[in-house]
């Protein structure tokens, strides 16, 4: 209970502040994203990568990344071949099953969590699977309308990526950035967490459970928030790693369905209900979820 109160608890209530706003005002959700994309989540990003001490931990983050992934995307496959799903119904599992939340939602558990040094791996970590979510994560949304070419394209259009350059190009250059730049970044950056919360509550107000399909629903809800954090301790124990980076990656495997990929699949007609359905149940599920984790984890 005490890390429920401690942890999770704050979370939520910003979660449920976005919400309700929502559901009274009826706001259109989309210019916020739009300034937490293109000014607040850069600023923390580079804020992040400019002060990291780069070393093999974060290349450990891209091998469990990659592995990870190809992993939930062949436990998809399988469930599907078994069942006989089409390859709609495929794709819109894989979104909502192999991409978690793990920044509107990862990044302040692990903050209120782990502190400073697990939230610096968390957005890092947050970083790595935007990019990894524009490229798989419209592949299968889009499933032969878009290639390789469309998922470049979309991740250079994020400022997010450029952020990342600038900063490991200073950072590894040893490039000095000005004080009064850098206040500036300061005072912006960390107001990004809260804001992205808010949008994710306001997000979570527009979804609507219709056409429950409980089998699917209930493989998508497993494999999210169970087997995944599985399969992350699984490659954690073939990799040596520094023990919050092992904490953090579990829990972030073990977040929510990205909301991102309700508009991917929105945007590409793939299976729009199920993937609402399957964001907004585990969501909720979450909850009780990530505080039992939470409390194996120590």
């Amino acid at each position: 209970m005490t890390i429920f109160i401690q942890v999770v608890m704050p979370v939520l209530l910003i979660f449920l502040l976005g919400y309700g706003i929502q559901k009274w005002k009826r706001l259109d959700i989309r210019p916020l994203s739009t300034v937490a994309i293109y000014i607040f989540t850069p600023l923390l990003v580079f804020q992040t990568f400019y002060r990291a001490e780069l070393n093999k931990q974060y290349a450990i983050m891209v091998l469990f990344s990659a592995l990870l992934l190809i992993a939930l995307i062949i436990v998809n496959k399988i469930y599907c071949k078994i069942r006989k799903h089409d390859s709609s119904v495929e794709s819109g599992l894989i979104l909502s099953t192999a991409f978690m939340n793990s920044g509107n939602y990862g990044a302040p558990i692990v903050l209120f969590a782990y502190g400073n040094t697990g939230f610096a791996y968390a957005v890092s970590f947050l970083v790595l699977q935007a990019i990894i979510m524009n490229f798989f994560g419209i592949y299968y949304a889009a499933r032969g309308k878009a290639g390789f070419k469309f998922a470049l394209k979309a991740v250079f259009e994020m400022p997010p990526t450029y952020a990342v350059i600038i900063a490991l190009i200073l950072n590894l250059g040893g490039i000095k950035v000005p004080e009064n730049i850098l206040s500036a970044v300061d005072l912006v950056g960390p107001a990004t967490i809260p804001l992205v919360m808010v949008i994710l509550g306001m997000q979570l107000a527009e979804i609507k459970l219709t056409n429950m399909e409980l089998d699917k629903i209930s493989f998508g809800v497993i494999a999210r928030l169970f087997l995944s954090p599985i399969i992350a301790f699984g490659i954690i124990l073939l990799i040596p790693m520094d023990p919050i980076l092992q904490k953090v990656l579990i829990l972030s495997a073990a977040m929510p369905s990205a909301a991102t990929t309700v508009l991917y699949a929105v945007q590409f007609d793939t299976e729009p209900e199920l993937v609402s359905s399957i964001t907004l149940i585990t969501t909720l599920i979450s909850i009780f979820s990530i505080t039992t984790l939470l409390i194996i984890l120590g």
